[in-house]
């Protein structure tokens, strides 16, 4: 499994890529072409993004851009391009985003299939670029993608879907010539992390166990697993006895024998399509340490357990803000 970049690396990462790309982006807030949200960013072409499947090509400023991966959308949006169409892992309808990216659409996107995407709908949309960042990463989706626009999949050496916020940041910084802005928000980001773990010492070292309930039953994650990389931004350890069974997924299934594995110095779970009192009401749960202890937190309101899921970069400032005070209350 591929380490992520540390957060103090992401400006520097995206510093690279604006050497890299030749030049840095143009701002002309006059300028406003097709899915472009604000300022044109012409100046910053022609550029080439290295991922796994090899370097893509791009010759001219999208206009017409076509985001499906995990989280792509949104963080086109952050740096003020609108997609003109966007898959919605999260099942969030309306614009396909969370409550910190409403309102950065002028118009709704196309929504699209996820993990089976109608190929005819993304090529009749006539994209110039599509982004696919964080996904299964197979070569069939990306060859099929490739054949409608310019792709830029994952990067590579990264497993399926373990694309963390910062490359995906760089990646689609650097697809849209917009790496200036990408460095911009990796730094405010960074800092984010920073202040929230300065203000609370005590998540340092803290082994924490981060799960979900879901209908086939108990779920832990691991290193790699957006949930986890944020905890352990914040100072905390992820669970040793959980990572010893990492695979090359970001995830492992729990069974209820397994369940103690769930205590730690901080338990943090959150519902899939399931009620959380299905679990929470269950004695295995009830009987961890943890639980009792009141060292555990349920992430019952589905926006904030999808912006701790998505792993974006304005996902994780909502993220912060929101569920930094409920650990450090559990921790109290």
């Amino acid at each position: 499994m591929t380490a992520r970049p540390t957060l103090r690396a992401a400006a520097a990462l995206a510093a690279t890529a604006l050497v890299l790309t030749g030049c840095g982006a143009d701002e002309d807030t006059d300028s406003t072409a097709g899915g472009d949200g604000g300022g044109s960013s012409s100046g910053a072409f022609p550029v080439t993004v290295s991922t796994a499947f090899g370097d893509v090509e791009i010759d001219e400023e999208p206009t017409r851009v076509v985001a499906l991966g995990w989280g792509d959308a949104e963080t086109a949006l952050a740096l003020g391009v609108q997609p003109v169409g966007a898959s919605d892992w999260l099942a969030f309808g309306g614009e396909g985003v969370g409550p910190w990216a409403e309102g950065l659409y002028d118009e709704a996107p196309e929504l699209i299939g996820t993990t089976e995407p109608s190929f005819e709908t993304i090529a009749a949309l006539e994209p110039d670029l599509i982004l696919d960042t964080k996904s299964d990463g197979t070569q069939e989706r990306y060859d099929l993608l490739n054949k409608i626009a310019p792709t830029v999949g994952m990067p590579e050496g990264v497993d399926p879907y373990q694309t963390t916020w910062d490359q995906q940041l760089e990646l689609v910084g650097q697809a849209l010539g917009r790496t200036g802005e990408a460095e911009e928000i990796a730094t405010e980001v960074a800092q984010a992390f920073e202040d929230a773990a300065s203000a609370h010492p005590e998540f340092a070292g803290t082994e924490v166990a981060v799960a979900a309930f879901t209908a086939d039953g108990f779920t832990a994650y691991v290193q790699g697993d957006t949930r986890v990389d944020f905890m352990e931004e914040l100072g905390f350890v992820n669970k040793p006895a959980i990572q010893e069974l990492a695979t090359d997924s970001f995830y492992v299934p729990v069974s209820e024998e397994q369940v103690p594995l769930l205590d730690a110095g901080l338990t943090v779970a959150f519902p899939i399509y399931v009620e959380a009192a299905e679990y929470t009401s269950n004695p295995l749960w009830q009987g961890l340490p943890s639980v009792r202890d009141g060292r555990a937190v349920v992430l019952e309101d589905q926006a904030l357990a999808n912006a701790f899921s998505i792993g974006t970069a304005p996902s994780i400032r909502y993220a912060l803000e929101n569920a930094v005070p409920l650990f450090a209350e559990a921790l109290a």
